[in-house]
């Protein structure tokens, strides 16, 4: 094999390229966590003074570089995958050699670039959980109990999936569960004692647990169990060079390992089914088990190398033109003409008008799941809701065509709460979509909206700024409102 320097030098180069051709698009899964930041930069505190329904590090991590977008959030990705890639190379080198372990990192670098951009590009929680799990289990494995717990227990404060990272590091522990679970304990010790000095504990609870408890409960899917498998399907298809080498792993082996790592798996599996959506990003999970073990398995199948080493192309060809194309689009300095990013693309006009406008002291308001305006404009917020899914009882993945709520006195408070704020800017970029939930249907919203008139629209956004004088009507404020949403809404930039 190569040099490990020229190998990993190769590898950050193809992590650092593809990440920046998305340098000028945000991915809904990091939209939230970067107007939570923004928020943060502006001196607000987490959970107490504006609604984030994610972990706390989900959205602490976008600090280390301002909360910016643009080509430093692209290199941030590019670099915590690659540092994900390393930790991966440590944990195969150490149980085999170092020519597993140069093939597990290029391997992982490998499937987080050729896959479907929603789910690969976004440093976002179910990318953002990879290192410390990782981490985790490669310290579990070394005996080093208290510090896998820790690992852990940081990578719950990432994405509330660690669970299943504990219970794969306690396969290695079954004489120290209480060591672990004081290194697990320790983060969430310190995050509660964070939050109740800062005032904010129980907004942590209702936010993260309370209703991302209702939110896991509560899936979109009609036939949960059939998505799961045509998903699961798709994911093995794009992924059978793993499949294949893993397989091989498990069929010939015969170390200590082999059990350990077919059960982590199955937790891995577990944490990818729970909340029955099987969203691209959730098989994030089982990527450093099933690429340790193809790892292995392709180094003991001799004869069968360059068929694995085939089946990489079928990712590649089918992911591998889309940089190709952003590449040249942001050489043309034109934009992407793209479904996918179309709501984004959007989003960037609408800010753009937003801050022709602003003067300083203005703040914002978002209706809909739009929070990449808070990134691109860094508006503080006018309100603690960032976006209306506690205002609706509608959540993100499906309000572009339901308007069933849940809890619905609890969002009625939520919308009182609102009608007593008074942001400078109103920005509905939902109504155009589904009717059924303009802000003007709501009764507690209607004299609210009246100290507002329309000052712009794009394609799919409606901006609104405060009157200086009320008037006593909304007849002016929605007269251009449609009744019916586009023949053909763009698709929202999520890796459902």
């Amino acid at each position: 094999m190569k040099s490990p320097r020229v190998v990993f030098g190769l590898l950050l180069l193809m992590l650092l390229a593809t990440r920046l051709c998305h340098v000028g698009i945000l991915w809904a899964e990091e939209d939230l966590p970067l107007a939570a930041a923004v928020q943060m930069v502006h001196g607000k505190s987490l959970y107490r003074d504006f609604w984030f329904d994610k972990p706390p590090l989900t959205a602490a991590v976008n600090l280390m570089w301002g909360a910016h977008t643009g080509w430093i959030l692209r290199i941030a990705g590019a670099l915590w995958v690659f540092a994900a890639c390393l930790l991966l190379n440590e944990f195969a080198s150490k149980l085999w050699g170092r020519r597993e372990g140069l093939t597990a990192a290029c391997a992982l670098g490998f499937f987080l670039t050729f896959g479907i951009p929603a789910a690969v590009i976004p440093l976002a929680a179910d990318l953002l959980m990879l290192v410390p799990h990782i981490a985790a289990v490669y310290l579990a494995w070394r005996g080093r109990m208290f510090w896998s717990g820790l690992a852990a227990g940081i990578a719950m404060l990432f994405n509330s999936k660690a669970v299943f990272v504990l219970a794969a590091c306690a396969l290695w522990a079954p004489r120290s569960l209480l060591v672990l679970a004081a290194g697990f304990a320790l983060p969430h010790l310190a995050a509660i004692a964070w939050f109740g000095a800062h005032g904010a504990l129980p907004a942590y609870y209702e936010q993260v647990w309370k209703w991302g408890g209702i939110y896991a409960r509560n899936t979109f899917v009609e036939q949960p169990l059939l998505n799961g498998l045509r998903r699961t399907a798709n994911w093995v298809g794009f992924h059978a060079a793993l499949l294949a080498g893993a397989a091989w792993f498990w069929l010939r082996d015969r170390s200590p390992e082999r059990l350990r790592f077919a059960l982590w798996a199955a937790f891995s599996l577990a944490a990818v089914a729970a909340g029955w959506r099987f969203f691209p990003r959730y098989y994030f999970q089982l990527l450093p088990v099933m690429t340790l073990a193809a790892a292995r398995g392709f180094w003991t199948l001799r004869p069968g190398r360059v068929a694995l080493v085939l089946l990489l192309l079928i990712p590649m060809v089918r992911f591998g033109p889309r940089y190709a194309q952003l590449a040249q689009d942001l050489t043309a300095g034109r934009p992407p003409e793209w479904r996918d990013v179309a709501m984004n693309r959007d989003s960037r006009e609408a800010s753009e008008i937003i801050l022709r406008m602003a003067r300083p002291g203005d703040t914002l308001f978002v209706w809909g799941f739009r929070p990449d305006l808070f990134a691109y404009t860094r508006l503080p917020a006018g309100t603690r809701f960032l976006e209306c899914q506690p205002l609706t009882g509608v959540f993100a993945d499906r309000h572009l065509a339901q308007s069933a709520p849940l809890e619905p006195e609890w969002t009625r408070r939520n919308r009182r709460e609102l009608a007593a704020t008074r942001p400078a800017f109103v920005v509905d970029g939902l109504s155009l979509f589904n009717p059924a939930l303009s802000m003007q249907n709501y009764e507690e919203l209607r004299s609210w909206l009246a100290g507002y008139e329309e000052a712009g629209r794009t394609r799919h956004t409606i901006i609104y700024r405060r009157r200086a004088t009320s008037p006593s009507s909304t007849a002016r404020v929605f007269r251009e409102t449609p009744t019916s949403p586009p023949a053909r809404p763009p698709r929202a930039n999520s890796s459902s």
